[in-house]
């Protein structure tokens, strides 16, 4: 064994780390500073998403990827105060993300939208909505990738958060009142003053029906085969389907017994060979 050439590699070894300690040094003293950086960062972070009571589910996601960026950049610094390469470990990872972005592009459109869903509040839970993506019914359910709702057949939709996010939604439960409208049509024989005044009575009759905006029977169109009427009126949220349905037959009933004429189409088939008991005309 050659004893000049380890006692060599010893004084190289111990000059490398004599050269490196203040690297390494600075490097450990970083890191303990920077967990406490980190630390309290975190703890800003929760105190913000209680103040703006941020979904329990997604602020504990939030809280682990922002923790786990944050330690990664912080190792990150550390290995580069020190000395040590990262270059190539950077560039792995960067290949890696992108894989696995490509990989989850769908899905990581999904978490998005439920990640907006969450913090904004478009809708809760119990909250029956519409939206133009095609998604109706009551809100079970609001995770991070997906949606569960029960539609009005009582069967449970899940609708993917991405496409739920950027479409336009509509909330019946976010509001107090709601406007019902239907559609009335009547003969040309009709008196519309009468027609109109029968169908204000009823509306006025109901406590259901809002005073303010006040009820209102307006001639829509004229049609070839008569006169149409729209009918308006407010509701309570809580009573709007049962008000609506009760008032369409009431204003049926009323119209009945003011003789009011509600047109119909009749068709008449006319065959091109008369009947064998009819006689042809000469």
């Amino acid at each position: 064994m050659n004893w000049f050439s380890v006692e060599r590699s010893l004084e190289r070894l111990v000059d490398s780390v004599v050269v490196a300690l203040p690297k390494i040094a600075v490097g450990f003293f970083i890191l303990i500073v920077g967990r406490y950086v980190i630390k309290f960062a975190l703890k800003f972070i929760d105190s913000r998403f209680e103040k703006r009571n941020v979904d329990r589910s997604i602020r504990s996601f939030l809280k682990s990827i922002i923790k786990f960026t944050l330690y990664g950049l912080l190792l990150l610094t550390v290995a580069s105060t020190m000395g040590i390469q990262t270059t190539s470990f950077i560039a792995a990872l960067s290949a890696f993300g992108l894989a696995v972005g490509m990989a989850l592009q769908g899905s990581l459109s999904n978490f998005a939208g439920g990640v907006l869903i969450l913090l904004f509040r478009p809708f809760d839970v119990g909250d029956y909505i519409s939206s133009a993506a095609g998604a109706t019914g009551t809100v079970e359910r609001i995770d991070l990738l997906y949606t569960t709702m029960i539609d009005d057949d009582g069967i449970r939709v899940f609708t993917p958060n991405g496409p739920l996010a950027n479409s336009v939604i509509k909330n019946f439960t976010k509001i107090a009142s709601r406007r019902m409208q239907f559609t009335l049509n009547v003969s040309y024989d009709t008196n519309i003053k009468v027609a109109r005044e029968a169908v204000l009575s009823v509306l006025k009759a109901d406590e259901r029906i809002l005073d303010k905006p006040l009820p209102e029977v307006v001639v829509g169109d004229l049609k070839e085969t008569g006169i149409t009427l729209v009918v308006r009126a407010w509701a309570k949220r809580e009573v709007f389907w049962a008000t609506k349905n009760e008032i369409s037959e009431q204003v049926k009933n009323i119209l009945d017994g003011k003789n009011v004429v509600f047109p119909q189409n009749i068709v008449k088939v006319i065959g091109d060979q008369p009947n064998a008991d009819e006689t042809p005309v000469a």
